[in-house]
């Protein structure tokens, strides 16, 4: 199953319309799929005092992280969708990573003598598709690349995510239709693992 988060409040964003795009695509080529839409959800990335007291032992009071944790354990390619905000991924994703990745044997991962081991192993494939104002290659060479550098090597790498790629559409507050139109295209024939 391809597990798409998806990541931006707004209905009318590129980050939308490459959520359709990939939808429409595994539609056409009959491809399970399951969306998490952490906005539209009205997921609660914050936590609480409950919740942090129950980290450590895997468990939660909020029923959107067992339902996000079940997916994410169901999944054997995973597509995140998310602008780029302030040279990182925005605070409702980091607050799906920091709630729903559970600590323990089955869950998301576990903590040995030698640091965090991933249970997400599952995870054969993933994609990481963003959007940002600046341009890729500033994102990439002079900005620090912290979504490759510490998004994807760090974090999704130490959760067992495997075969992880990543596409910036940059200069997205500046870009043309006709740009658009080809990214889109492309999304829609994409081949995802």
């Amino acid at each position: 199953m391809i597990l798409i988060i998806y990541c931006h409040p707004y209905g009318q964003s590129f980050n939308h319309a490459e959520l359709e795009a990939i939808r429409e695509n595994l539609d056409v080529t009959h491809r399970e799929y399951a969306i998490i839409d952490l906005y539209a959800d009205h997921f609660n990335p914050v936590y609480n005092k409950e919740e942090l007291r129950l980290y450590h032992r895997g468990k939660t009071t909020d029923h959107l992280v067992t339902k996000y944790l079940r997916l994410c354990r169901q999944a054997s390619t995973v597509v995140f969708i998310t602008p780029i905000w302030w040279n990182s991924i925005p605070g409702m994703l980091k607050g799906f990573i920091d709630k729903v990745m559970k600590e323990g044997v089955g869950l998301s991962h576990i903590v040995t003598k030698a640091g965090v081991k991933g249970e997400l192993t599952n995870v054969k494939h993933c994609y990481v598709l963003t959007t940002s104002s600046s341009p890729t290659f500033y994102i990439k060479l002079l900005n620090g690349n912290a979504i490759k550098r510490i998004f994807i090597k760090q974090t999704l790498h130490q959760l067992g995510f495997q075969d992880c790629h990543w596409q910036n559409f940059g200069l997205i507050s500046n870009s043309s239709s006709k740009r658009r139109k080809n990214y889109l295209a492309k999304l829609s024939k994409q081949q995802f693992r």
